[in-house]
């Protein structure tokens, strides 16, 4: 990496000068889109760690300290964000369907944003924003474009390129950098292992898993520990990466012309994060720097990931879309949302149906199906160290009583409602409390309008749940222990929703 910005100047030097002050009418709009990551970075209060590019990004820019993912996982929040639509508005909100056999078409009167920003006159373009470099961070022979994961069928001409280097001289660019970030660390020990050790040939330090600090539902497990150490520096990895594309901008002249935003596609992938809508899974970092934004900006309004949409289109003088449900948080006549939405529905094989809304004090969440355990079976949760471990330890019967009720109770309440701010980690619900009664009937209807009026689709039917699963098991190696597990917890699926389950 030590290497990277001489040779980050020398191609940008070798590059004929692109755009003149004179150019310069529309801004670019650079996006940094990252997997799985909360927001552990310093600006943000993380102690553990240093993340100084973002922290820069942040005090020449603006902060959001509450925008949330109105999906916690990546095709369905990536399908949200690149229309500016709620995922269940357009039925993208099942994670990674529509893939095979069984196909989704968008609303005629929805597009995809690079789509408009083409039309529009802009080079589209996504890639890891370092040319030689790919969304890990590391030297690749072969660039190109980066993570799309829509729920639904696109024509790749959408993007020109995985870069912004071949556009007409003065042409804006709208460009997405799709950076790995929680992914960089692995799902098993030696993984794990292995990325520590180029984190510390590439940083010359690495995070000690003593100075973790683990929710309180989480034990002090040493493979706990080091896990979240690791992710901690896939943190650091990612801000020396945002650093490196921001230094390439401002070497390229770019820099004061171009509206970066910096968010990720949800939280953390963890056994109460990804997947799931307390903060842990749904709250994200969401940063600004641009023409027209007043540097060290914090704002504590409530804002949706789909909201960037808005926002991108707004800066570029690109009318917004009718139907378009993202707002522009920017326009001088916005009104604060009084409260934001987020849903989870089916990841791979494992069924769910839940709902929330959250307003400046209070996070309501809806079970609409109860009597499935939290940690359901799942292959991909359950092919991960960690959540092995904590299945381990409640085998054993080692884990508190915190970490069982949260994590391993049979089933679920119907209703939850945790109180911001004095209840951080969303551990005491209050949905039973006669003193919250008054409370939990606003957030009911709260709800219930909601879903009404964005036309939520709700669960799949057992016909279209037995489509995508076929698609998912066509491409799973049929030789590979992963496949028979999806298939038997895909039966399981099946046979629970049969009784009511």
């Amino acid at each position: 990496m030590k290497n990277l910005w001489v040779l980050t100047v020398l191609f940008c030097l070798s590059m004929p000068q692109q755009e003149g002050a004179s150019d310069q009418q529309r801004p670019n709009i650079l996006w940094f889109v990252v997997d799985d990551m909360s927001a552990n970075l310093s600006c943000y209060g993380e102690t553990v760690i240093e993340t100084p590019e973002l922290d820069r990004l942040a005090t020449e820019g603006l902060r959001f300290t509450r925008a949330y993912a109105t999906s916690p996982v990546c095709s369905s929040f990536r399908s949200a964000l690149i229309t500016g639509m709620y995922q269940t508005t357009i039925g993208s909100h099942h994670h990674r369907s529509g893939r095979g056999q069984r196909r989704i078409q968008l609303p005629d009167d929805v597009r995809p944003l690079p789509e408009l920003f083409q039309q529009a006159g802009y080079w589209t373009c996504m890639g890891s924003g370092l040319p030689g470099y790919d969304f890990r961070s590391q030297p690749t022979p072969r660039d190109r474009l980066g993570k799309a994961d829509y729920n639904f069928d696109w024509d790749r001409e959408i993007f020109d390129s995985h870069d912004w280097a071949g556009r007409q001289a003065g042409q804006p660019f709208f460009m997405q950098v799709q950076l790995h970030g929680g992914k960089l660390r692995g799902d098993s020990e030696k993984a794990n292992a292995n990325f520590v050790q180029r984190v510390r040939n590439e940083l010359g330090s690495t995070t000690h898993p003593a100075d973790v600090k683990l929710p309180p539902y989480y034990p002090r497990d040493p493979l706990l520990l080091t896990d979240w150490a690791a992710y901690l520096d896939s943190v650091r990895i990612t801000d020396w990466h945002v650093g490196q594309v921001l230094q390439r901008l401002e070497t390229e002249g770019l820099l004061d012309n171009t509206l970066v935003i910096f968010f990720t596609d949800h939280g953390i992938s963890h056994a109460r994060g990804k997947q799931f809508l307390y903060d842990e899974g749904t709250h994200i970092p969401l940063i600004l720097r641009g023409p027209g934004i007043a540097p060290g900006t914090v704002r504590q309004d409530l804002v949706e990931h789909i909201d960037v949409a808005a926002v991108s289109l707004a800066a570029a003088g690109i009318p917004l879309p009718a139907v378009m449900q993202g707002r522009d948080v920017l326009a001088a006549d916005y009104s604060n949302r009084q409260a934001v939405y987020a849903a989870r529905d089916r990841c791979g094989e494992t069924m769910d149906h839940i709902r929330s809304v959250r307003t400046d004090r209070y996070l309501y969440i809806r079970n609409f199906l109860p009597r499935r355990p939290h940690l359901q079976p799942s292959q991909y949760k359950d092919s991960k160290a960690i959540v092995q471990r904590l299945r381990e330890l409640h085998a054993a019967s080692k884990l508190d009583d915190l970490s069982e009720r949260l994590l391993f109770a049979p089933d679920r309440p119907d209703e939850e409602l945790y109180a911001y701010g004095e209840d951080p980690w969303q551990i005491h619900n209050l949905a039973n409390d006669p003193a919250y009664e008054g409370v939990l009937a606003e957030f009911r209807t709260r709800l219930d309008r909601w879903i009404d009026k964005t036309g939520d689709l709700g669960p799949e039917s057992p016909e279209i749940y037995a489509k995508e699963i076929a698609d998912e098991l066509d491409v799973i190696n049929p030789a590979s222990p992963r496949f028979e597990t999806f298939r038997q917890n895909a039966e399981l699926n099946k046979r629970w929703a049969a009784e009511g389950k």
